[in-house]
């Protein structure tokens, strides 16, 4: 029986999906690692939505911070005021990041926005700073780094970037590899020496363009949902600063997703040596999903310069530092302090690796394991031996993301992990709050999919 118009319109949903066919699941209450979903089934949460949820769902604490903004002043415009939360959130983000000379932090309500903030300041740096030809970045390939025209500009997630190019993405943009040594180590070459190579096609890079031409190089410190937690060589941020600081050349890095705890340090790049960026962007599990939240760091030379000029950030957004995103990224972050989850998570992190190397060293599929804290990416191929990957229409991250939420585990699945078109992951990010016994279930759970998975291809 067809469907008249009115029906049709009628079993439409009023708000639009992300996709037009598939509806997503309804979720009715978030307890912990668990979700609950509107047929009562549980799911854990492996993978914080998008490495968002650092402290799990339903924390009382942040959840009353929240009602007391709520019930003293819920907006106020920044131009004129400021409020308590705001100001205290900026004060206890800069303790940790002042030995770092970020001293100043610009909130907004999402990364994107964040590294379009990030973008101007860099630009009006250089402006300000009596050099107004520097009107070009550097970024690296399959990175993303958020959804506005700037920021998906920097990115190279190439699916999400398709129907933009050429018509609205910013021209003054190039890229250089990623750091991703699954694939661009040499056999031959050992760790120091790839970060060299690495490092010396960007000052390649930047010679090809002119440095004096280029405001900064944008870069995740650890890499995000594109290529499943890619970490740094040693070596290769060290190298990327001195190349930076040499040309005069702003050192942009993008922590909203691997940052603010989820990799065992508040800063990702506190594990990379003396790095020290100009500017820094968080968000995610700044705000824990508890309100939209995200932000800047900026870099004391930064503040230096706009500080001669015209002393002025010339930006500006309505919900900038909005009193409740700002009261409830500072409950986030005191409950994260008192409870030393930061440190706890490098040892679960370490845990979870363990467990997941042990689970899979014997998986058809498996190509690496990596990441940081709880921060791990699985990368699937087809042949182990030559990284060869599945073909994309066979849609492995896909399957197994299915597979585990049939099980009750939830995981951040991604496919064109190597260029954009070809391989496939899966990003295991649960909470910070996540117990020894509920990280064995979750290995577990994910084991259990893959095999799966595994069995499916091979009949």
């Amino acid at each position: 029986m067809s469907l008249t118009n009115a029906q049709a319109t009628q079993s439409e949903p009023g708000l639009m999906h992300r996709s037009l066919v598939d509806r997503p699941l309804e979720i009715v209450s978030g307890s912990g690692i668990y979700l609950t979903l509107a047929d009562g089934s549980r799911i854990i949460d492996g993978c914080c939505g998008a490495a968002v949820s650092g402290l799990g769902h339903g924390n009382k604490e942040v959840q009353e911070a929240i009602m007391r903004q709520y019930s003293e002043v819920a907006y106020v415009h920044t131009m004129a005021y400021t409020t308590s939360s705001a100001e205290e959130l900026a004060n206890e983000l800069t303790e940790l990041s002042r030995p770092f000379g970020l001293t100043k932090a610009y909130f907004v309500c999402s990364g994107s926005e964040a590294m379009d903030a990030a973008m101007k300041l860099a630009r009006q740096y250089h402006f300000e700073n009596g050099q107004p030809q520097r009107k070009r970045f550097v970024s690296r390939r399959q990175a993303y780094h958020g959804n506005t025209i700037g920021a998906m500009s920097v990115s190279s997630n190439l699916p999400r970037k398709i129907p933009y190019d050429g018509a609205l993405l910013l021209e003054n943009v190039s890229f250089v590899s990623p750091a991703y040594a699954y694939h661009g180590q040499l056999d031959t070459e050992t760790e120091e020496q790839y970060a060299s190579r690495l490092v010396q096609e960007l000052d390649d890079e930047f010679q090809r363009l002119g440095p004096e031409t280029v405001i900064g190089f944008v870069a995740e410190t650890v890499g995000g949902a594109t290529a499943a937690c890619i970490t740094p060589p040693k070596g290769y941020f060290e190298g990327v600063r001195k190349v930076c600081d040499r040309y005069g050349i702003l050192l942009i890095l993008d922590e909203i997703m691997c940052g603010s705890g989820r990799t065992g340090t508040f800063f990702a790049f506190e594990q990379d040596g003396d790095i020290r960026p100009d500017l820094l962007t968080l968000g995610k599990g700044l705000g824990g999903g508890y309100a939209p939240i995200a932000g800047v760091l900026v870099g004391q030379k930064v503040v230096d310069v706009l500080r001669r000029g015209t002393a002025s950030f010339v930006h500006g957004h309505t919900y900038q530092a909005h009193p409740v995103s700002c009261a409830a990224g500072l409950a986030v972050h005191r409950v994260m302090k008192r409870d030393n989850l930061v440190a706890k998570c490098f040892e679960k992190g370490a845990l979870l690796e363990k467990r997941l190397r042990a689970a899979f060293a014997d998986a058809k599929y498996v190509g690496e394991i990596r990441g940081r804290g709880l921060f791990l990416g699985v990368e699937y191929v087809q042949d182990k031996a030559s990284k060869r990957p599945f073909k994309p229409e066979v849609k492995f991250g896909k399957r197994v993301h299915e597979a585990a939420h049939r099980r009750g585990l939830a995981v951040y699945p991604g496919s064109g992990t190597i260029d954009g078109v070809n391989g496939d992951h899966s990003i295991l990010a649960p909470p910070l709050t996540i117990t020894e016994e509920e990280l064995e279930e979750l290995v577990k759970l994910y084991k259990e999919a893959y095999d799966s998975v595994e069995r499916d291809l091979l009949l």
